[in-house]
């Protein structure tokens, strides 16, 4: 590294790897926080405070990086803005939600995970990007730990706690190929500061709707009682508020927030190792936090799950070394 980097780009690199470790760590306590408030917040509630709080946090990094690329955000990309937020955050995060009140925080961590495993098929299917061999193997590989996982022949853990992470992690994958366009054009972190206000607000409506005498009626009578007169204050105590902030500021706002400055200080690739340590880092602390037993089965869907990962990673990880060489060489050139 030394012969490739000056003292400078060195100590940028370094804090990079800061910035993943920082951001491995806040995605990967996650689920346990969310477990340890289940139930004391309504999901959508729950929801639109973290989201808003996160997407506040991100709108520094959001103008930083429209400033750098010199666009501005268009009233097209706006309403496409509010599509992706509707279906990335108020759909997909209420059923991820969901999930974790209905199952262990680990499997949901684990599961959600495998997120690329879906993102191949739907950029397969509506961008024809092409499936490459290594891809495939991937595939297989996590699909065949998500099976092991699940364990369906003798399975002890919810199972509408596992139909809620597989639809969330779904609907996600759906919301990432859908905002490929518009991530090339504005950058990742403008695409989900913006996901996260609009989701907010849309949210704030449903809040608004569900206190309606008429609709909550109609939402009881169908079974839907939990997103009637949906509440934004109650479920409060000390140590709910904590989490809450910890949820809000930490997991959702510095987690993603490290995430980005990790992108920036390596490169996407080498950032995207935060979800190939997740699905290791988080059954553990889900053991140490919660007490979640981590059965053979899980072991073994976890391992083939990390496979798949590595599988699919390797071909881009074996570029780093060259991209990093031509960012030391724009660097000493600018710097001459």
């Amino acid at each position: 590294m030394l012969c490739l980097f000056s003292d400078d780009e060195e100590a940028v690199m370094k804090r990079g790897y800061v910035f993943i470790a920082l951001a491995t760590l806040f995605f990967s306590t996650m689920e346990i926080a969310l477990k340890v408030v289940a139930g004391q917040f309504n999901p959508v509630q729950l929801n639109l405070t973290r989201f808003c709080i996160g997407g506040l946090v991100l709108i520094p990094f959001a103008r930083r990086m429209l400033h750098r690329r010199g666009v501005r955000l268009e009233a097209s990309a706006l309403c496409r803005f509010a599509l992706l937020a509707f279906l990335g955050i108020v759909v997909s995060m209420t059923l991820y939600q969901l999930a974790v009140e209905n199952t262990n925080a680990s499997v949901v961590a684990v599961l959600f995970s495998c997120n690329p495993v879906f993102v191949l098929v739907f950029a397969a299917l509506i961008l024809r990007t092409r499936i490459r061999g290594h891809h495939t193997l991937a595939l297989v590989l996590e699909c065949l730990g998500i099976l092991i996982l699940i364990n369906p022949f003798n399975t002890h853990i919810g199972i509408m706690g596992i139909f809620f992470t597989l639809l969330s992690t779904a609907t996600f994958a759906l919301y990432t190929v859908l905002g490929t366009k518009l991530c090339a054009r504005y950058s990742g972190v403008v695409v989900t500061c913006c996901s996260f206000l609009f989701a907010s607000a849309e949210m704030a409506l449903l809040v608004a709707l569900s206190r309606l005498p008429a609709i909550a009626d109609v939402l009881g009578r169908m079974g839907l009682g939990l997103f009637a007169d949906i509440p934004l204050f109650s479920g409060y105590t000390p140590v709910s508020l904590v989490m809450m902030l910890y949820i809000c500021v930490g997991v959702t706002g510095a987690g993603f927030a490290f995430y980005f400055m990790a992108m920036e200080a390596t490169s996407p690739i080498t950032a995207s190792l935060v979800f190939f340590f997740k699905p290791a880092l988080a059954p553990l602390l889900a053991f140490l936090f919660l007490h979640e037993a981590i059965p053979f089965n899980m072991v073994v869907g976890i391992l083939l799950i990390l496979a798949g990962s590595l599988v699919s990673l390797i071909p881009a990880l074996s570029t780093v070394p060259m991209l990093m060489a031509g960012r030391a060489w724009a660097w000493k050139r600018s710097r001459a």
